[in-house]
């Protein structure tokens, strides 16, 4: 039996024989993860898949700010409307590595901390797996966890916030 005799085709040398699927999952990984660039190599062959960012400038018309309303409750202060960047939060935890993020010790486990969970300082609140270690990520401060910025087994970026303790 030949080659031409048989419906798989040989294997291709070269740049050829870059699998069109892996080109495909990289690319979907990319958009999956907001990179801008991904690389892997295996058996000696590497592929990079990469995908350019435009950046949209916009000018906006100088607004006067209002002063913020006082409240008739000490230490409760009027919010700004519209979504807040939770890197700019005090209570912010920023991932220290890039890696996989992690809820529980593992799978089927329940999570180290939910929304409303009080934490202490240096209390573990979740795991990043990097180049196959496990990372505890301890709580920076004490406080009630307001919101969990990530999923579990979602990939994070160095400074990506993961969750906010107040």
């Amino acid at each position: 039996m030949t080659a031409a005799d048989n419906d798989t085709p040989e294997p291709a040398t070269g740049i050829s024989a870059v699998n069109e699927e892996i080109v495909r999952t990289l690319a979907r990984l990319l958009g999956e993860t907001n990179l801008t660039e991904i690389e892997i190599e295996h058996g000696g062959l590497r592929v990079r898949v990469a995908r350019q960012v435009t950046a949209v400038h916009a000018v906006a018309a100088p607004v006067q700010a209002a002063a913020p309303a006082a409240s008739a409750v000490p230490g409760v202060y009027a919010v700004a409307d519209g979504p807040m960047d939770p890197s700019k939060h005090p209570g912010v935890v920023t991932s220290p590595m890039v890696g996989t993020a992690y809820m529980a010790p593992e799978p089927e486990a329940r999570p180290f901390v939910d929304v409303g969970t009080q934490v202490k300082a240096g209390e573990t609140v979740l795991i990043i797996e990097a180049m196959k270690t496990m990372n505890q990520i301890p709580a920076p401060r004490s406080g009630t966890v307001t919101q969990i910025l990530v999923e579990d087994g979602q990939p994070v970026e160095f400074g990506e916030p993961l969750m906010i303790i107040e």
